[in-house]
């Protein structure tokens, strides 16, 4: 821990300080000092002086601690929020959400994507991993709201709403790469949807980008047993080992979900030391399964915590991701030993951060790392006593309980409220895309009556 400077941009101080450091270090009546867009100090606030800080922000006894990261996504799927609940994958998918997604837009997607980054912030998430279409207008989203974000437009062997064939998404990808290469919160990933949606030479030529530019290959892999058996009955073989004998594996390539692994699957992720983004309540509301992160912990692999999108969570709130990814382990193994409230919250925030390639970035709170910092309110009623930080922020703490918010050692939420942009005009925005959307929605039904009619006749 370093002296605090006598001048700070800011200093945040009076909170228990919960660095999630290698070391667990936690410092009872803390502060943090922040210069620009970084943590220069830590240590216990008696050693500060807050009359030299052009700002303080005072944390009431409160928390302060990294920002939560949520390392998978469809932030802009805001816009069809509800629209189709209580159905499997498939129906879901190729009845309701392509069909949708087909009436898409840039701006649309931009709308969808700043309510996304509101409920994110106020919530406590300073950092996110988006996969979806249009993403140019969700990296503008992020950048516009202040918010660090990984983003990087998806990829699949059929023409995209956006840019047509695949080699113009691949152009699309490149060009987003040249746009955002220099920005402070956006990083560009390359992004194919999934082995059953991916030829082979697709993913090698995504792999080939990871490489060259150094960025991260993220890939929804083995979400359901049925996507196992399609890719075992078209390549001989798992999801997992299908993209190892391809080559397209490596230290950069994070697969979400991951539910339907075997050991010798988990042996492969981890020999190419492959992170794994873990979304147990998208999981969980699309009956995919339980993916068996524990033993995927206890090979060695980087596992992270993500939302997933807002139509198969149907929040973006990491707050209750972590309760559901410590509960649903301890209840399907009949231990409640298992995903301990520490690991857990590794998991969304300097796990997470490892997973994405940015654990140099953000992920704790440290001197040098980029100040992405959130106070939590402890003087409520469900955070009363406080015997144990770790188990309160897991097990009963929310998202309602963030106070402020700093990302790149900038003030977005400030006692509870977001300042960084109007979300209120973003909803009223929102509202009449949801107009032309249900009218969509009951064109579809329509659609879909009358094809099943015809069927009978």
């Amino acid at each position: 821990m370093a002296d605090f400077p006598d001048s700070p941009d800011l200093l945040i101080f009076n909170g228990t300080v919960l660095t999630m450091d290698d070391r667990g270090t936690v410092i009872q009546n803390g502060a943090v000092a922040v210069s620009g867009d970084s943590i220069v100090s830590v240590g216990p606030a008696e050693k500060t002086d807050i009359r030299g800080a052009a700002r303080v922000i005072d944390a009431n006894g409160g928390i302060i601690m990294p920002g939560l990261i949520n390392t998978h996504t469809h932030a802009a799927m805001t816009c069809f929020r509800g629209l189709a609940d209580d159905m499997n994958l498939t129906t879901w998918l190729n009845e309701y959400i392509f069909p949708a997604e087909a009436r898409l837009s840039h701006e649309r997607v931009y709308t969808g994507a700043m309510l996304a980054c509101a409920e994110m912030m106020l919530s406590g998430t300073t950092c996110f991993a988006d996969m979806y279409l249009f993403e140019d207008a969700v990296a503008e989203a992020a950048a516009r709201a202040g918010m660090r974000a990984v983003t990087g437009e998806v990829l699949y062997d059929f023409d995209s709403p956006n840019y047509g064939p695949i080699d113009k998404g691949f152009d699309y990808t490149l060009e987003l790469i040249d746009r955002w290469r220099n920005d402070p919160l956006i990083t560009i990933a390359v992004e194919p949807h999934s082995p059953y949606l991916c030829a082979p030479e697709l993913l090698r030529r995504a792999a080939a980008i990871s490489e060259e530019y150094e960025i991260p290959m993220i890939v929804h892999v083995a979400e359901t047993a049925g996507e196992v058996d399609q890719i075992r009955k078209t390549h001989g073989k798992s999801p997992v080992a299908h993209l190892a004998d391809i080559g397209v594996l490596s230290p950069r390539f994070l697969a979400c979900h991951c539910v339907a692994v075997t050991k010798a699957d988990i042996d492969l992720l981890r020999s190419h030391d492959v992170k794994v983004s873990h979304n147990p309540e998208s999981n969980m509301k699309l009956a995919s399964g339980i993916a068996p992160v524990p033993a995927m912990q206890d090979a060695g692999l980087c596992v992270a915590l993500g939302t997933d999108g807002p139509t198969s969570n149907n929040n973006l709130d990491m707050f209750m991701e972590m309760d559901a990814a410590a509960k649903i382990h301890k209840v399907n193994q009949l231990d409640p030993t298992v995903m301990d409230a520490g690991t857990v919250l590794r998991m969304a925030t300097i796990d997470a951060a490892r997973a994405l390639g940015l654990d140099k970035v953000t992920g704790s709170v440290e001197p040098g790392k980029k100040a992405d910092i959130i106070v939590i309110d402890t003087n409520k009623p469900h955070l009363t006593p406080m015997y144990n930080i770790c188990s309160h922020l897991v097990y009963a703490a929310g998202g309602a309980d963030v106070q402020h918010v700093v990302i790149n050692g900038v003030p977005v939420v400030d006692d509870g409220r977001l300042v960084s942009f109007d979300a209120e005009a973003v909803m009223d925005q929102m509202q009449q895309i949801a107009v032309e959307i249900r009218g969509l929605h009951d064109w579809t039904a329509k659609s879909r009556n009358t094809a099943a009619k015809a069927g009978k006749e």
